[in-house]
């Protein structure tokens, strides 16, 4: 049964919320999405802007609850509330909202609540008032708290996964219905979070083992200092899930009370890494294999797939290529194994939906791809209306030029044509110069076998390099693969300059 919202007078003494919201839809009305309706009521209920609640879940969960199941570091639900011996997230929403802590743990509609009255709690705590909650912009410090994160510089990582999300959208089929936000252009006030280490920042590969990463130190209480190879020889590597999210995995091996940790994090979105205990030193990830192995933690949950995108298994391939190459560890399946597969583990991970035949094919180099690259002034292969200006502004441009136009409420596509060689998994990616003036919410359209989908890019960020737009299946033959729309919320001028295609 749906979780009744309730509201706690202490956390909004002197608010008036109308009666509707708090006894829900009219006897005999269906809901059409259950989900949808407990983040718009849980929202309303406690004055937390929507699309920020979703994306603070999403940015957890992947809006999964896991049928109560706790995370590695004891998050319940859709909006990962903690019980562990240092935070107890659970307990504080269950004295919040009423509702007991099982039906915290369990029911998607209460633990959405509890999320809620946690933010909102901690949004009381800052000061903010009436006016200033209703900016998401506002909440930056609140998410980055709820996040529980045990240093400012995670903390940091933590509210800025929530607020790109916000940026990008988010369109999901949750297990109990589709849940949506659309892109939004919100600049966070950081407040004091914004001296704190930026780790999505450039590195100095210096400090780590492996040049692509960062370096976070994981608590010394959660692994044995050591000086392998000398002491013990390093000849396997161990992959892991880390059952919940990225920061907060960070965090968690940061915890003394963890009593755990990996060498090495690797994001679902991007395939970013991160650092926390020196290979010379033996994490506590396989217990009798502590001693011969290197540990990669992979955010995510086991049983839920839409977590190990293809930037993490190259990204993860490309670590455990060069972990094995200056070890001598053969690269097969022998020597890279999962945590499942350790002798005296009990544990299940990477699972099912973990797949190794890709992933030891590129950690070996061996697949072979079909790729392609599409500028705006390929011949034959781009289309756009005389409405698109031509520019050469921005050195960050790939090739010659590239084309802009300004949003209307109109689409107006201009389109990149391919031959693709058969129907298959394609990974799409747009190269664009960036500045501030670009748009926010730039439309890019892929013509796939299911029908055309719409990826929104903020095109003042992340310019002059290849960015994945995702991976889809698209149909063999020559045709229109991808556009790039003017019909756009975002402001600022729209950018159409190349595509590349690539076969996975």
């Amino acid at each position: 049964m749906k979780a009744r919202l309730r509201r706690p007078a202490a956390l909004l003494a002197g608010s008036l919320i109308p009666l509707s919201l708090l006894i829900g839809p009219p006897a005999g009305a269906a809901s059409a999405d259950p989900m949808a309706d407990a983040f718009a009521g849980s929202a309303a209920t406690y004055e937390v802007p929507r699309d920020l609640l979703v994306a603070l879940a999403y940015s957890e969960t992947h809006l999964d609850g896991h049928h109560g199941a706790p995370s590695a570091s004891g998050g319940y639900g859709v909006m990962h509330l903690v019980s562990n011996p240092t935070t107890h997230t659970l307990e504080q929403a269950a004295k919040l909202t009423s509702e007991p802590v099982e039906t915290l743990k369990t029911d998607d509609a209460a633990n959405i609540a509890g999320g809620a009255a946690v933010l909102r709690a901690h949004a009381d705590a800052l000061g903010l008032d009436a006016t200033a909650r209703k900016d998401p912009a506002n909440w930056y410090t609140a998410v980055a708290r709820y996040g529980n994160a045990s240093s400012p510089e995670v903390a940091r990582l933590y509210a800025d996964t929530v607020y790109d999300l916000l940026a990008n959208g988010v369109n999901t089929a949750a297990p109990s219905g589709t849940v949506t936000v659309r892109p939004q252009a919100v600049q966070p006030d950081r407040g004091d979070y914004a001296q704190a280490r930026d780790l999505n920042a450039p590195r100095l590969a210096a400090a780590v083992d492996y040049p692509g990463a960062k370096w976070v130190a994981a608590s010394s209480s959660n692994y044995t200092v050591s000086n392998r190879p000398s002491s013990n020889a390093i000849d396997r590597i161990v992959i892991h899930v880390t059952q919940g999210s990225y920061a907060g995995t960070i965090s968690w091996f940061q915890n003394p009370a963890a009593q755990v940790s990996a060498h090495y994090v690797v994001r679902s979105s991007d395939g970013d890494v991160t650092q926390m205990v020196r290979e010379k030193d033996r994490a506590w990830h396989a217990r009798d294999w502590n001693t011969r192995s290197v540990g990669i933690e992979h955010e995510g949950y086991v049983n839920d797939a839409s977590w190990f995108t293809d930037a993490m298994y190259r990204s993860s391939a490309a670590l455990t290529r060069n972990v094995a190459d200056r070890y001598g560890i053969p690269k097969d399946r022998a020597h890279i194994v999962g945590h499942a597969e350790v002798p005296g583990n009990d544990h299940t991970d990477p699972g099912p939906n973990w797949d190794w035949t890709r992933y030891m094919q590129y950690v070996n180099g061996t697949t072979t791809t079909w790729s392609t690259i599409v500028d705006n002034t390929t011949a034959g292969r781009f289309t756009a209306s005389a409405n698109w200006g031509t520019s050469t502004y921005s050195g960050q441009r790939y090739g010659a030029d590239y084309r802009y136009a300004e949003p209307v409420t109109a689409s107006d596509t201009a389109w990149y044509r391919a031959a693709i060689p058969a129907t298959a998994t394609y990974r799409v990616e747009a190269w664009y110069p960036a500045t501030s003036g670009y748009n926010t919410a730039a439309p890019y359209i892929v013509t796939t076998s299911s029908g055309n989908k719409t990826v929104y890019v903020d095109q003042r960020t992340g310019g002059g390099a290849w960015r994945t737009i995702g991976t889809f299946t698209l149909n063999a033959g020559d045709y229109n693969v991808v556009g790039v729309s003017r019909w756009t919320a975002g402001t600022g001028l729209i950018v159409a300059d190349a595509v590349r295609i690539t076969r996975l």
